[in-house]
């Protein structure tokens, strides 16, 4: 038996500029179940992944396709002010939403991370 994840990956995001396009080629390639999400006058489009780990679709129209993953923190204020100080840049300051806080950084070694705390 493994040991609990201190941090675990818990949602990955498709940033995709035709989120119709992309999520007919996901939900039927891998089966996976899409579902439309209203919430303070906006939506997400959901993806049912697997056990453990949530995820969705979001349109972006800036060129890039790509998977964002979310890793959950305790505190996103505090995670997300460590990732400054070790030199992430800040792309999304820690936003509230419906079911938690995310933040999305740049880090200076590779492709784009989100940060989640949740309101659980």
């Amino acid at each position: 038996m493994s040991a609990l994840i201190a941090n675990p990956v818990v949602h990955l995001e498709l940033r995709a500029d035709n989120l119709a396009r992309a999520c007919a080629f996901y939900t039927q390639l891998f089966q996976w179940r899409a579902e439309t999400i209203h919430s303070n006058g906006s939506s997400y489009l959901a993806l049912e992944l697997g056990e453990g780990i949530g995820g969705g679709i979001a349109e972006h129209d800036d060129g890039r396709t790509v998977w964002l993953p979310y890793v959950e923190v305790a505190d996103i204020a505090e995670a997300t002010e460590r990732a400054r100080l070790a030199g992430a840049a800040v792309l999304l300051e820690p936003r509230e939403g419906p079911a938690g806080w995310r933040s999305v950084l740049a880090p200076p070694t590779g492709p784009e991370i989100a940060l989640w705390q949740s309101k659980r």
